[in-house]
């Protein structure tokens, strides 16, 4: 008996098939890009500029240290992480104006009117030893502490929370409570043994 041959099978059209469905998908399918976080950077220096000293007063500023064991301390006390939110959210909101806390400003706002607003500014430095998890819960407790004041404005002058508002009404609030965060380079606590 003799081996029957058998037919062999064209295969040019599945590979053009094949490389118009692998296209198709690449075209039509979006990619989960991560996304930073949103700060607002200070303009570039230039070059001739004298460097200003700038005068701020101690308790406008509230210091938030993260060390390289992801350790933080606000103005020397050491805190958890989740104390970190209230603590921010008393220091910009000074319900009671307690002379330790930040000043504020008597501020006209369109669709608000005069509103007393915080001069309180975060500053915000890490250890180049904090871990990027640290790190970034840090700037979401900052942030989920100016995203309530800022609902709690809205709620009280709007009627609606922050996200619901139109973009001028969004803009007041904004204005009345801005997200004042300074950060500093990464600093080396580990090698001077600091902290």
């Amino acid at each position: 008996m003799s081996k029957r041959k058998t037919p062999g099978l064209n295969t040019g059209a599945m590979s053009d098939i094949s490389f118009l469905l692998l296209t198709f998908f690449l075209l039509t399918s979006s990619i989960n890009t991560e996304q930073g976080i949103p700060r607002k950077l200070p303009p570039p220096k230039a070059d001739d500029a004298k460097e200003q000293k700038v005068d701020i007063n101690k308790r406008n500023v509230l210091n938030v240290l993260v060390n390289f064991r992801d350790e933080i301390s606000v103005n020397g006390d050491v805190i958890l992480i989740t104390d970190l939110k209230s603590r921010a959210k008393e220091f910009f909101a000074n319900p009671a104006n307690d002379p330790n806390l930040p000043e504020k400003v008597s501020k006209p706002i369109d669709g608000i009117g005069d509103f007393q607003v915080s001069k309180g500014v975060v500053s915000l430095t890490n250890d180049q030893g904090t871990s990027y998890n640290m790190y970034v819960q840090v700037q979401n407790e900052l942030q989920r502490a100016v995203n309530e004041l800022r609902d709690e404005t809205a709620l009280q002058y709007f009627g609606k929370k922050y996200e619901a508002l139109d973009s001028a009404a969004q803009r007041a609030v904004t204005t009345a409570i801005p997200m004042s965060i300074s950060e500093a380079p990464p600093i080396d606590y580990g090698s001077n043994g600091a902290q």
